[in-house]
């Protein structure tokens, strides 16, 4: 072969081979080349989440994250059980204390005077919020946090709240749709998007996160009642998608909020 004919094959193929390593190198990329990450959560803090779903999480050997409203009944009562479910190395997330809603958007007649939250100053929230933060650390003794604004609810008083406690938490839930992260890379840690399924059946459940993998992106599926309370999904439900979660491990990530989000802003920052 002409040697010039040569030089110019080898530096063409020089040239597509660094970009095509270049583009790889700048792709976000889940550890050990799993195609998603799943948040299994729970808000609330309702007897269910400790009666049912807690159990069936560690039968399978997952962990899942329990937003906790700090003025429920159920954390005053059983305070060792939600111990427990931290030891066993699930996550304890903020919920505020008195999960304040806008009672000013539609369907939201339930909402109370006193949980208004279009009655109460970002400043006066923010100190609820790290009060709750501070109650947690005496619960659990960890100090790294993450929040979800109770009902995707972003302002206090019309003003929105979220860029005033960002520095408390790692990351934070505020947007209520499909719950599928569009795209890794350039997602906002501090605007992630959740589900809240209930009446759903297991392959439903199963559907969705299907539906992440196939994007390569994450899913965050917030529950709330497990076989009762509010917003219930059926125990079966509920088992039938933890149990395909574990058995596959090898295409999902399934792990607290936390742990996703700490692995997610690494990556982030590498790719800049």
């Amino acid at each position: 072969m002409n040697k010039k004919i040569f030089f110019i094959i080898f530096s063409v193929f020089a040239i597509s081979t660094a970009s095509i390593a270049a583009e790889t190198t700048n792709k976000f990329h889940w550890p050990k080349h799993i195609k998603a990450a799943v948040s299994l959560s729970y808000d609330d803090a309702v007897d269910s989440q400790l009666d049912n779903a807690v159990p069936t999480l560690n039968k399978y050997g997952l962990k899942g994250t329990f937003y906790l409203k700090l003025a429920s009944p159920v954390v005053a009562n059983r305070l060792p059980e939600w111990r427990a479910a931290a030891s066993a190395g699930h996550e304890l997330g903020n919920h505020t204390l008195f999960h304040q809603c806008s009672h000013s958007l539609p369907n939201r007649d339930w909402v109370t005077p006193e949980d208004d939250l279009d009655k109460i100053s970002v400043a006066q929230l923010k100190n609820q919020i790290v009060l709750a933060n501070t109650m947690l650390y005496a619960i659990d003794g960890k100090q790294e946090r993450t929040f979800t604004a109770p009902c995707g609810d972003s302002k206090a008083a019309g003003e929105y709240y979220i860029d005033s406690i960002k520095s408390e938490f790692v990351a934070i839930k505020s947007v209520i749709d499909d719950g599928i992260t569009p795209a890794m890379k350039t997602v906002d840690p501090y605007a992630i998007h959740f589900a809240i399924p209930f009446n759903v059946t297991g392959k439903q459940l199963i559907d969705i996160v299907k539906k992440a993998a196939a994007k390569g992106t994450m899913v965050n599926l917030t529950f709330h009642g497990v076989g009762g309370d509010h917003l219930s999904t059926s125990k079966e439900a509920h088992e039938e998608l933890v149990k395909y979660l574990s058995e596959n491990k090898d295409i999902y990530w399934t792990d607290t909020f936390l742990n996703i989000m700490k692995y997610v802003k690494e990556q982030q920052r590498s790719l800049q």
